[in-house]
């Protein structure tokens, strides 16, 4: 056991030798380190004071070739030098198309290069102005702000009617007078005009190339361009990343495809349009009443992703199915602005004068309805007094009420039911009143036994006789099939 212990120690030892060794080690990694990280780029150091090295696509020789390319073509189009040649589809050995796409494919460097010349500004410029980045949210419009206004105080001084509209302007000059921002030195002075004059130089770069790509729409994209307009299809072709990228963008999200909302700090976004994109703008959508307008754009939408689809590969050069898609929405758009077609009155059709009207009243109907009509005790059972309980009887399960049958004071539990008797016709009462006499025991007083027949002259007959043999020729059904019943003329 002691052996044991001895030996479980010293294996203890050892470790924490082994540990001791290993700490120098450990106390000179923080140093290796730290030299890596001064040879790597610090963090806060993307806020560099100088813009060259922040704004690094300029100097780029992409950018300088594909911009030389753009200016020469834009100087043969405007001497009418450029070879016209008929397009047949989206090739990588067509030298236009592959200068369009990569105008398009700069355009969104430059947007992001102006992004990021943007955020360096408005850092360098919070100092003097920092609310003026949340009034001007635009980085074009911020930018062209900030090399008007400049170091200077006074910004009612400062004429930006023509840079903003006239409610940004006045909340600018509102807040610029309450402002908390001191001048800027001369140094950081520079910077910010350096950084305002780089965004101008993107901004008119990226328009120049644009120009181009309008120019050029209607070879690479006759359909399209012939549909919503050159300025349009060149918008959705460059933000999508070329023709064929393009077509395979659903109708749905061509719809909203370059959708900006921007809405000022404190200001209602009640009004602000959303989910309008390069589409909105076209002039099939713009000329529609503000009601039909989010309904012409899906329209306009749907046939652009058709057309783009039939431009990518050449389909139509022409450009007659663009045509005829454009007066196809138009005359659509025409068609749901039309008013509904008015109500037509009914002409009430011309009464027959050769045919009998029906008579609904008279002594006949008023005869019919008594016949049929409920009786005064059926009239009592459907009543009901006035905060007082109705009398009920059960007849198996279901239970069945009296009305008003006996509470009229009487004593009686129910009223007489009256016989309804069935009225004869004249001619059948007469009739019927002529053979009731014998059967009653009564005789009229111009009765006689005595006949006069033709042969035997006055005989002596009894009255009674053919009574008894009509009484027993009767039957059970005598109430329904009764002779004295008589029959009705169905003639008015």
């Amino acid at each position: 056991m002691a052996t044991g212990a001895a030996t479980l120690a010293e294996s203890f030892l050892a470790d924490l030798d082994d540990l001791s060794d290993e700490e120098p080690e450990d106390v000179g990694a923080p140093q290796e380190q730290g030299d890596g990280e001064e040879a790597m780029p610090d963090v806060e150091n993307l806020h560099y004071d100088d813009l060259s090295a922040v704004a690094t696509l300029v100097t780029t020789e992409r950018y300088q070739c594909i911009l030389e390319a753009t200016r020469q073509a834009l100087a043969d189009d405007e001497a009418g030098t450029s070879e016209q040649q008929a397009w047949s589809g989206p090739t990588e050995d067509d030298p236009t198309y592959k200068l369009l796409v990569q105008c398009n494919q700069l355009s969104v460097d430059v947007d992001a290069e102006i992004a990021a010349v943007y955020n360096f500004l408005r850092d360098h410029y919070r100092p003097k102005f920092p609310e003026l980045e949340s009034l001007v949210q635009n980085p074009l419009d911020y930018a062209a702000v900030v090399a008007a206004i400049g170091n200077e105080l006074d910004v009612t001084a400062v004429d930006l009617d023509a840079l903003l509209p006239p409610a940004t302007v006045m909340v600018v000059t509102v807040t610029a007078t309450t402002t908390a921002g001191k001048a800027l030195s001369e140094e950081e002075l520079r910077r910010v005009e350096e950084a305002c004059a780089m965004i101008s130089r993107l901004a008119a770069d990226k328009a120049l190339m644009l120009r181009l790509v309008q120019l050029r729409m209607d070879r690479i994209a006759p359909n399209l361009s012939a549909a919503v307009g050159t300025e349009i299809a060149a918008q959705c072709m460059g933000l999508a990343g070329g023709l064929l990228a393009l077509a395979a963008m659903p109708a749905c999200n061509l719809l909203v495809l370059g959708a900006k909302r921007r809405t000022l700090a404190g200001f209602s976004s009640t009004a602000a349009a959303s989910h309008q994109g390069f589409v909105h703008g076209s002039a099939l959508v713009q000329g529609t009443p503000p009601a039909l307008r989010p309904r012409a754009a899906r329209l306009v939408a749907a046939k652009c992703a058709l057309l783009a689809r039939m431009d990518a590969y050449g389909q139509d050069p022409s450009g007659a199915r663009g045509r005829a898609a454009r007066e196809d929405m138009a005359k659509k758009i025409e068609k749901w602005q039309e008013p509904p077609p008015a109500k037509q009155t009914k002409v009430l059709p011309a009464p027959d004068a050769n045919e009998q009207r029906r008579r609904r009243g008279g002594k006949r109907y008023r005869k019919e309805k008594e016949r049929y009509g409920l009786t005064e005790l059926k009239k009592q059972a459907n009543r009901m007094a006035f905060n007082q309980a109705e009398d009920e009887f059960y007849d198996g399960e279901d239970t069945i009420g009296l009305g008003v049958i006996g509470k009229d004071g009487s004593g009686r539990l129910r009223n007489v039911a009256i016989q309804q008797r069935q009225k004869l016709s004249a001619k059948s009462a007469k009739k019927f009143a002529a053979r009731s006499y014998g059967s009653s025991g009564a005789a009229s007083g111009l009765s006689s036994s005595l006949a006069f027949t033709p042969i035997q002259g006055i005989e002596l007959a009894n009255p009674l006789q053919g009574q008894a043999a009509a009484d027993r020729m009767r039957d059970g059904t005598d109430s329904y099939f009764s002779e004295y019943s008589g029959f009705k003329s169905g003639r008015k």
